[in-house]
């Protein structure tokens, strides 16, 4: 008997790469936001930790992505879409056993396991969307990717805030059920969607190019502000203001909401007013967001700041269809490695170094971070209003790009 034809539905969906990169989003983001949300209070009631160490744990939850060039060698081995699954399978399990080990070690060794898988994913992630997606098609698809993690988001922090203000179980459940979540999701993934590539093959060795040297610049700039929010803007939250469980969990709940809405609207306007307006935009909203962090001491006025600087974030898709436009086809799996790692540079040393700062004056490490955004905001101006490849800059005119 000949097995039942597949709807073509059902076919169109398995083959649809857009679906495909937005279900390994949802997955990797569900798991990290589980993670994410538990950790803080987590950290501060089983192990007794202050700024101090967690500083120290959210630096060595970047080295993974530091180490994300390495991929570059996985990459020789397997493919892309075979990374993205081993990678969301690791995640899933590391956020699984992150509750059953209370102390300090425990907590390292158990960040470190689902960090890198978190990584790895977003490395291989990154240079599936840019191989699969059309130039013209690219920041409406990655809006729509957005806005896929928005909903998982969404999902983790509205199952423990609910649960939470219930029940109160203990944390390893809370971990356990979202480590195999992600892990279950990810093998009906891999049964489901068909086999992706990118129509030119992609160079296996180390790139690092000098006139991608504006995109690497941005690159390590916003992994260098990214860091300060990821490390200490929720701890700012639980410490200075006093937010429970639930109310981190509420707040995260909030902007995954308007992220749903938002995320689609906002890649298609970086169709519309092109990546130099877009990089601008978010640089302004980050510069307004930290110095709010540093000296606003209304809760209600901080968790606003919470939303919007989780809302702007989206904005950031901009600085992957620049690259997208001024790439060789062929570099950009290993140049999105490499530029992983440029990202983390500053995400290994920031946290545990602004953790002596947070000791001294919390809010001088907010003050560095509008700093640090009005130094990309100048890199942004250096961003042309139509980038291609011989066009990578300011600098240039138009005119084609040199072998190198």
């Amino acid at each position: 008997m000949h097995a039942p034809a597949e709807p073509p539905a059902i076919r169109r969906l398995a083959t649809s790469p857009v679906a495909f990169l937005m279900t390994i989003a949802f997955i990797n983001w569900l798991g990290y936001s589980a993670w994410a949300a538990l950790f803080n209070n987590f950290a501060k009631e089983a192990a007794g930790f202050t700024g101090l160490e967690i500083g120290l744990v959210q630096s060595i939850r970047e080295i993974p992505g530091f180490l994300a060039f390495t991929a570059i060698a996985l990459f020789l081995i397997m493919r892309e879409q075979t990374l993205a699954y081993a990678s969301l399978l690791l995640l899933g399990f590391g956020v699984a056993i992150a509750g059953f080990f209370p102390s300090t070690l425990g907590i390292i060794v158990t960040t470190l396991v689902m960090s890198t898988g978190f990584h790895y994913m977003e490395t291989a992630n990154q240079a599936l969307q840019l191989q699969l997606l059309t130039r013209s098609e690219a920041p409406a698809a990655l809006g729509r990717i957005a806005g896929a993690t928005a909903v998982a988001q969404f999902l983790a922090y509205g199952a423990i805030a609910g649960v939470w203000l219930l029940w109160k179980p203990r944390y390893e459940m809370l971990f356990g059920v979202a480590g195999a979540a992600c892990m279950v999701i990810a093998l009906a993934a891999i049964l489901f969607f068909r086999k992706f590539d990118g129509a030119v093959p992609q160079h296996k060795g180390f790139v690092l190019r000098k006139r991608y040297w504006l995109y690497y610049a941005l690159t390590f700039m916003s992994g260098a502000r990214r860091q300060i929010f990821m490390a200490f803007a929720a701890f700012l939250l639980v410490e200075r203001f006093g937010y429970q469980v639930t109310g981190i969990a509420l707040l995260f709940l909030v902007t995954c909401l308007v992220n749903v809405l938002a995320a689609p609207q906002l890649g298609s306007l970086i169709g519309r007013i092109g990546e130099r307006a877009t990089i601008i935009m978010e640089n302004v909203s980050l510069i307004v967001v930290f110095l709010g962090y540093a000296f606003v001491r209304d809760p209600w006025i901080v968790g606003a700041l919470w939303i919007v600087d989780g809302v702007f974030f989206n904005l950031m898709i901009a600085q992957r269809t620049y690259f997208q436009k001024i790439a060789a086809p062929a570099d950009i799996a290993p140049t999105s490695a490499v530029a992983f790692t440029i990202n983390h540079i500053a995400a290994v040393v920031i946290p545990v170094s602004f953790g002596f700062i947070w000791i001294w004056n919390a809010s001088a490490v907010f003050v560095i971070g509008a700093i640090l955004a009005s130094g990309s905001l100048i890199l942004a101006f250096l961003v042309p209003r139509h980038p291609a490849m011989g066009h990578e800059t300011t600098f240039q005119a138009r005119r084609p790009a040199l072998a190198e």
